[in-house]
């Protein structure tokens, strides 16, 4: 039996409750990790948050988001709680059906001694590539309803699609044919370039006086497309290849989906969940 404790990653990256949504997109950015553990004052896991939990409030959906800029709002409203956990001696088949069971993608490992680690789906794709090699076919484990967006459709149109489907990847689409995909970690941390000074900031609106005559710059949030934020060196997959390639390439390329194509047709998409589906 294959244990937590063998393949968790002990390194956690925790912030307090009592901080900022600005500051957990800050160590995401430096660490490169899709989540940060909230822990309260003696250090008890008490929370997380995620790309996905911050691209869900990039829609603005209460009226603080409303009020206040995103990264101001304190990591307590928005952090998921009620924690799963895991002890160390676990079985990693009993890690996948809980990710599945409650469609997570991270689990803290906590012993007697308090936090242990984490084990995310990423640990177990690496798991999967080690020891599932020619066991399936990406067309084996893919999901074959693949959810697209248009490259003109707004960001809150995507995260809507994404909410409605209960899904974390939609392939973009320019006249039928795929371009780009869009996850989690694109909206949590979209931004676009300033025109003029090229500059990486929210979209700088012009807006002239009734007058038409000047100019008065106003810095506002744009209406972002998936054109805008969509990953475009878009990598696919035959569906006959080693469902241990895909998880082999989402790896080494960084990316949580691949779209799988039959004679350049596209007929899936697979992912992380798809993949750890595979752990039997």
């Amino acid at each position: 039996m294959m244990k937590v404790e063998d393949i968790m990653n002990d390194e956690v990256i925790v912030m307090q409750e009592n901080q900022q949504v600005g500051h957990a997109r800050n160590l995401m950015l430096k660490h490169g990790f899709s989540r940060v553990l909230v822990v309260d004052a003696e250090g008890k896991p008490v929370g997380m948050v995620t790309e996905k939990d911050l691209s869900r409030k990039m829609r603005g959906n209460g009226p603080d988001w409303k009020r206040r800029p995103i990264d101001k709002i304190l990591i307590s409203r928005t952090m998921t709680e009620d924690l799963i956990t895991i002890n160390p001696n676990e079985d990693v088949k009993d890690v996948v059906e809980l990710m599945i069971k409650n469609d997570i993608s991270s689990i803290p490992v906590v012993d007697d001694d308090g936090l242990a680690g984490i084990v995310t789906k990423t640990d177990l794709m690496k798991f999967y590539n080690d020891k599932y090699q020619s066991r399936w076919k990406v067309s084996q484990l893919m999901s074959k309803n693949v959810i697209t967006v248009n490259e003109n459709h707004s960001i809150a149109h995507v995260i809507g699609v994404m909410e409605e489907k209960e899904i974390s990847k939609v392939v973009v689409i320019r006249d039928n044919e795929p371009v780009g995909i869009i996850t989690p970690e694109n909206i949590s941390f979209a931004s676009v370039e300033d025109p003029e000074t090229g500059v990486s900031v929210e979209k700088i609106y012009f807006i002239r006086n009734a007058n038409g005559r000047d100019k008065k710059n106003v810095r506002i949030v744009s209406m972002l497309t998936a054109g805008d934020i969509m990953k475009n060196d878009l990598i696919k997959i035959d569906q006959e290849e080693d469902a241990a390639k895909a998880a082999e390439i989402m790896l080494r390329e960084d990316v949580g989906g691949l779209p799988v194509v039959s004679d350049d047709e596209v007929v899936g998409i697979i992912t992380k969940t798809d993949l750890i589906r595979g752990i039997q």
